[in-house]
């Protein structure tokens, strides 16, 4: 991983990150920063509590503070991943609007639904990227003035997210934690691609710990019961979709059709496409 950094009062403010080899990494935010993610090549799959967002070229994401992340970097074929990471770190947001309103203390109509959200790339969002890139290649132009006005800069282009409210929610309510249950987060997750220690990580519990409390909630180990749960994913799918039944397969994170297949048989005493025939006749 080669990281290029731009500091701002003693800060890392603006980060270039460029990777040549796939990887999964925890990227937890600290209870006093936020972070906005641009990819310029490659791509990630970023997971939150609930969310589990699939990023690729010109496309971004926005995590808030205390949030309990994990992500896998992607690479395909030659392409490296690169991508520009703004942090938010509140003490600078707080010198940045020092005499001047804060969008970050005043009251907001928005509400907080989630930890992360995708942001939608607008021209202008584009235009602000090119800009970050030009000041990694040139180092000297970074006066302090520049960055504390290329960083309220990215503030209105999120505060005028238009696509989407929860962007909104996030922004208004940048150092607000928001708290998901136990039975949110794995409802959330049961066709994710997440194994079960990421899982623990983002209840804010150890492994052993994870599979007690998984035990007394549902009475059941982690992995029978996401089985469990994906296997009735993908009996609802057959009658109310048409996608192929190995696309439906790998969709609710079986890794083979014929172990889906073995699990379907073995619970509904049919196969899957026989179960499909069945509703197919009904219609």
């Amino acid at each position: 991983m080669e990281v290029k950094t731009i500091e701002l009062f003693g800060k890392p403010l603006f980060n270039l990150v460029t990777m040549s080899d796939p990887i999964k990494m925890a990227t937890s935010m600290p209870e006093d920063e936020a972070g906005f993610v641009y990819i310029l090549k490659g791509g990630c799959i970023n997971y939150s509590e609930t969310e589990e967002l699939r990023l690729s070229q010109k496309q971004a994401v926005l995590a808030k503070s205390g949030n309990s992340t994990f992500s896998t970097i992607t690479v395909e074929g030659k392409t490296e991943y690169q991508a520009i990471v703004v942090k938010f770190h509140k003490d600078i947001l707080e010198e940045l609007y020092n005499n001047s309103s804060s969008p970050f203390t005043r009251a907001s109509s928005h509400e907080l639904t989630i930890n992360s959200a995708k942001i939608e790339t607008s021209i202008l969002l584009e235009q602000y990227i090119n800009s970050l890139v030009t000041l990694f290649d040139n180092p000297e132009l970074a006066s302090e003035e520049l960055l504390k006005l290329k960083l309220k800069e990215l503030i209105i282009h999120l505060l005028n997210a238009e696509n989407s409210p929860q962007v909104l929610g996030i922004m208004t309510n940048l150092y607000k934690k928001k708290i998901f249950d136990f039975k949110e987060i794995i409802n959330a997750h049961i066709c994710s691609s997440l194994g079960i220690e990421e899982l623990a990580q983002l209840t804010n519990q150890s492994l052993s710990t994870f599979k007690k409390t998984f035990k007394q909630i549902y009475n059941d180990t982690p992995n029978n019961y996401l089985i469990g749960k994906r296997i009735e994913k993908v009996a609802d799918l057959l009658h109310l979709s048409n996608d192929s039944i190995s696309n439906i397969a790998y969709d609710c994170e079986f890794k083979t059709l014929a172990h889906m297949s073995r699990v379907f048989k073995a619970k509904y005493g049919i196969s899957p496409s026989e179960y499909r025939l069945n509703f197919s006749d009904k219609r």
